[in-house]
Parts: C-alpha cells; sequence; structure tokens
C-alpha cells in the first residue's frame, strides 16, 4: 500500500457513522479510499446498504488532517499495518463482515497458522481457573497453536504467559494504540510477547482510553480464531459478548463448567446450558471438536470410488481440496468462489457420492 492510499485508507478509517462494513462496500465499489472521497455523494448512495446517515460526516478535508497526524505517527515508531484486502491480512479475519479495514501490529506475528484458538475469561480467575488455562495450553502445546487473547488481567494474562512458557506464538489483542499498555503492570510482558508473537490494535495513539474500546476489541479476538474458549465468567461480562460474536461468526465455543454456586462460573455454565457452547473438560475435548487428532501414519487411504460424474463446481472443489488435503468451510467457499451456503451443499453432494468426507470443527477432505 502507497504511503498515499494508507493517508486515505486511515482518512476512511476516522469518518464518524461509517463502520467497517460499510466502508467495505464503498471500497469493492469505488475501488480505493482516495476515490471514494472524490467520488460525488449521490453516487455512494448508490451503493447497496449505504444511506445519508452514514456519508454525512465524510469530509475530506477534516479526515485528512487527522490521518496525516497518525500517519506521522507510523511512520516515526515504524508501526506495521495490514489491509483487509492484502495477502498478509488474517484469512480467518477476513471473512468477517465487521472485521478492521486496517488493523496496526507489532512484534512477530504470524497468523497464517492454521491453529488458533482465542481464550478469554473473568478478570478476577480464581485458582481453578489459572489451573485449568495453564493445565490446558500445556497439553494442546504439542499441536502448536497460536493463542489469542486480550493482554488484561486475570484469564488472559495468564493465557499469554502459559503461551510463552510452553513456547508457543501468543497474540495480544488490545483496545487502545500501540503508544500505551493497558495495564501498566504488564508492562513487563511486552517484550516477550513481541518477541513469540506480538500486539494488535485498531485504534489510533490519539484514540481515548474508553470501555466500549474493549467491546470493540472482542470482534478481532473471536475473528482471528477458530475457536473461542471461555475459562470463567460471571453471569455478564465482556468475555460473554466475544464468545456471543464468535457463535454470529460460525466459529465453535467452548466454555469450562464450575459448580453451580461458584459466581465466576455462571457465565460458563449458562454458554453451556443453553447450548451456545461445547463443553471443555480437557485439551482432548478441544482437538475432538476441531479436528486436531494426529493422522495414524499405518492407517491406510480408503479408496474414491471410479467414474464417478462430478459438476463443474464440483470438479474445482475437489481439485481445492486434492491440492490442500484439508480445509475448513469458509476458505473451500473463498478460495474456489463460491458462497458459502452454495459450498456447503456442493460438498453435502459429493460427500453423498463418497468422494468427500466431513471432519470435526467443519473441515473437509478427500475421501
Amino acid at each position: 500500500m502507497s504511503q498515499k492510499e494508507l493517508l486515505y485508507t486511515l482518512a476512511l478509517q476516522r469518518t464518524p457513522n461509517l463502520g467497517d462494513t460499510s466502508a467495505k462496500k464503498l471500497l469493492r465499489a469505488v475501488g480505493s479510499a482516495e476515490a471514494i472521497f472524490k467520488e460525488k455523494k449521490h453516487n455512494l448512495l448508490k451503493v447497496d446498504g449505504i444511506g445519508s446517515f452514514k456519508l454525512k460526516d465524510l469530509n475530506e478535508n477534516q479526515q485528512l488532517a487527522e490521518a496525516e497526524a497518525e500517519l506521522r505517527f507510523i511512520e516515526t515508531e515504524k508501526i506495521q499495518h495490514s489491509y483487509f484486502l492484502d495477502k498478509t491480512y488474517p484469512e480467518r479475519l477476513k471473512h468477517c463482515l465487521d472485521g478492521p479495514i486496517l488493523f496496526f501490529h507489532s512484534g512477530n506475528i504470524d497468523l497464517k497458522h492454521k491453529k488458533i484458538i482465542s481464550i478469554v475469561g473473568t478478570r478476577k480467575v480464581t485458582t481453578y481457573g489459572t489451573t485449568f488455562c495453564k493445565d490446558l495450553i500445556e497439553e494442546l502445546a504439542p499441536l502448536n497453536p497460536v493463542i489469542v487473547s486480550g493482554f488484561a488481567y486475570g484469564v488472559d494474562i495468564t493465557a499469554h504467559k502459559a503461551a510463552m512458557d510452553n513456547g508457543l506464538q501468543t497474540v495480544a489483542c488490545l483496545a487502545h494504540g500501540l503508544n500505551q499498555i493497558y495495564p501498566k503492570v504488564h508492562k513487563k510482558y511486552v517484550v516477550k510477547v513481541e518477541e513469540n508473537g506480538g500486539f494488535i490494535t485498531e485504534f489510533w495513539s490519539d484514540d481515548p482510553f474508553d470501555r466500549n474500546n474493549f467491546l470493540k476489541r472482542n470482534r478481532i479476538i473471536a475473528g482471528l480464531s477458530e475457536a473461542t474458549i471461555v475459562i470463567e465468567s460471571a453471569e455478564k461480562g465482556g468475555s460473554l459478548v466475544t464468545a456471543d460474536i464468535a457463535n454470529s461468526y460460525n466459529r465453535e465455543v467452548f466454555a469450562v463448567p464450575g459448580r453451580s454456586t461458584d459466581k465466576q462460573s455462571q457465565g460458563c455454565n449458562n454458554l453451556i446450558k443453553t447450548q451456545q457452547a461445547h463443553l471443555l473438560n480437557s485439551a482432548a475435548d478441544l482437538i475432538y471438536h476441531l479436528g486436531w487428532e494426529l493422522e495414524k501414519k499405518d492407517e491406510k487411504p480408503k479408496q474414491t470410488q471410479l467414474f464417478v460424474e462430478l459438476t463443474d463446481e464440483e470438479k474445482k472443489v475437489y481439485r481445492f481440496l486434492k491440492e490442500k488435503e484439508k480445509e475448513l468451510l469458509d476458505i473451500i467457499a473463498l478460495e474456489c468462489q463460491i458462497p458459502t451456503f452454495k459450498a456447503a451443499t456442493i460438498l453435502l453432494n459429493m460427500e453423498l457420492k463418497g468422494v468427500v468426507q466431513p471432519l470435526p470443527g467443519k473441515l473437509f477432505q478427500i475421501v
């Protein structure tokens, strides 16, 4: 991305009332952030879902002035950034309609990794929650997952530390700019986190420290991963918001059960009771549901039926899966350029023909 396009993208991101979903619609329709500001508003109003309210504060001079100040910060501090149409933009987050058009990051983050999970929970974590979190990550360590969390007190920092203790990459999603750290007591972990992963945020250096930022940040935590795990949560809390967002993204959600009398387990128990989350007793539960079982080397491959007739779209999916071995439904749909609902039907037909088989965690592979 050129400096000029980054400047206009920052200006677009700063436009009040527009939001990431609408900004993406405009970018796809018009072609670039600069073109949006140059285009006449009556033409922008022709874009589906774009109304006058969303465009009323689209002001090139005002937003560019703010963007120029942030661009200077980005260049001075050598801040890394990722645009939603870049190849480097996290694949799973790309599937989230309201994912940020632009985010900033530091450290050595590699999100091309297949196995990414988010771990969230109460800030007032109990000994039970702390022990469970550490044991879970230690058991998962041989599978080398990336551990995502929010760098807050309690479950978050426990997950980050356990990941680093087991040599795993960890990603901390912040609710403020990269020029500060909250809580301040966690500054001592910054260098180690950046060495073993890093920090991600969509917020600018001058964004106010606001409670709503934490709720907005939660969609990135949910969107980066294939599963969100709630270790402990009271009846209400930000962790439950993250779980709800993960469900809306059609991702797997897990919750650790607790005694009915434990205040810090009420949220988790309710998620399980209302079937909004899988019950999580150990790493084995997660591994099973996500299809992370290690394949047996001596297992003989199944013989695919001969002379099966496939449609052109089925052939496209077959060729893709043959190259990838196994893949998620959303990724199959994206890479084969087929709507997700249609890809699900195609895979079902292929399953009935004995060509593919479903795996836990919404994965599919060639038979």
